[in-house]
């Protein structure tokens, strides 16, 4: 392999990274180098995680989805760490950095339970999933893109997480590790809040031992008093994930979100954003299974207008899910639909640095964030804590 010159860092601009990440996420990424990340369960699954000229990212690195991508990652040992670069056809088109094992994956609780089947460590955010069992695992109404219960039946985890066990592995993610916010999300429950007020449970004890911000994540509860509680019990934003804005879509993926129907999410979002205020409402839209794109513009912007914040995000597929076999959407169609809800966020007084904690606040994800700063938007990430290794 004829490797071209290191361009200086200046030389990627704002509108190239953008397209890079979305061609990154769509392509994925070969490498004989170890990347740090995750496999199983619940997402981001079966993906590395790393940062792309300074930038996080998720992205495929396993060779069963990576094999065909024209993007290969090279060890260039330039440093005692080692300095690795991606490249396409030979020239050398951005810096990666890989992340390191966190310091607290070695720790143990009293019980003997590992610090990381309660909480694992997404770049610098700290995640977990309180309750990993899900009324609708392994039934009809199972989402199809979901594998929360993957990497309970592989013993990865532990299916319930108490809230001091997540306050003391939180307290050493941030001490050992750098973490700079922690989401918590559930599995759905049958009781008519969903499992809401337990997350939200788990958050207090959470800020309370930390002070991070947190994030709790739960699907809308009968009783949309449940989210007044869940703001009353400190949690700093809110997911509650509608996943596609296409009504036929969702009742072929997630049924049971279905019966709750689009509206029914709105109506949920308006009393989130009462209780937590414009830009810290946050909602799952997965690009990639079907959807109608003039349907998913239009529900990005009237959740925007309404101050909830739509993190667009391409279908990964997820190992042991009912969508397994799915392939992920082409970038040019990812890069479009982000293009053009954008500019209504910035309208609406909404961004990538809005949230204060939560899968919209790390953008790891999606290529919003590298978007935005291309169209010039009120977006920096300057300041912002970033690779920790």
């Amino acid at each position: 392999m004829t490797i071209s010159p290191r361009p200086e860092p200046e030389c990627q601009s704002r509108e190239g990274l953008a397209t890079l990440l979305s061609r990154l996420q769509a392509e994925g990424l070969r490498t004989d180098a170890p990347v740090g990340g995750r496999r199983g369960g619940a997402g981001p699954s079966d993906v590395g995680m790393v940062w792309v000229d300074g930038v996080p990212l998720t992205l495929a690195t396993d060779p069963s989805r990576s094999d065909g991508s024209p993007f290969s990652l090279v060890d260039e040992g330039k440093s005692s760490d080692g300095e690795l670069g991606i490249y396409e056809a030979g020239r050398r088109v951005a810096d990666l950095r890989t992340m390191r094992r966190p310091r607290y994956y070695d720790l143990q609780t009293e019980d003997s339970t590992p610090y990381w089947k309660i909480a694992l460590l997404h770049l610098d955010s700290l995640a977990s999933t309180v309750l990993q069992t899900c009324a609708y695992w392994g039934n009809d109404d199972q989402c199809r893109f979901c594998g929360i219960g993957v990497s309970l039946e592989s013993g990865s985890t532990i299916a319930r997480k108490q809230p001091a066990q997540l306050a003391e592995v939180a307290l050493a993610a941030k001490e050992l590790d750098g973490a700079v916010d922690v989401t918590l999300t559930t599995g759905s429950t049958r009781a008519p809040d969903r499992g809401a007020i337990y997350v939200g449970r788990c958050a207090e004890a959470v800020k309370q031992a930390t002070g991070l911000p947190v994030e709790v994540q739960f699907e809308p509860p009968d009783d949309l008093a449940a989210i007044d509680r869940v703001a009353e019990l400190g949690a700093d934003t809110v997911g509650i994930h509608v996943e596609t804005f296409d009504p036929a879509v969702l009742a072929r993926v997630a049924p049971a979100k279905a019966r709750t129907g689009i509206d029914g999410y709105f109506q949920a979002w308006e009393r989130a954003v009462a209780c937590f205020g414009p830009g810290q409402v946050t909602t799952y839209v997965i690009l990639g299974m079907g959807e109608d794109p003039d349907l998913t513009v239009e529900g990005c912007v009237r959740a925007a207008e309404l101050g909830v914040y739509p993190f667009i995000v391409p279908l990964r597929p997820v190992a042991g899910s009912r969508m397994a076999d799915a392939v992920p959407p082409p970038s040019d169609y990812v890069q479009e639909i982000v293009g053009q809800v954008v500019p209504h966020l910035a309208e609406a007084g909404l961004s990538s640095t809005t949230a204060r904690a939560g899968c919209a606040r790390c953008q790891a994800c999606s290529p919003m964030a590298a978007t935005e700063r291309s169209g010039n938007q009120l977006v920096q990430l300057a300041g912002r804590p970033r690779d920790r290794s």
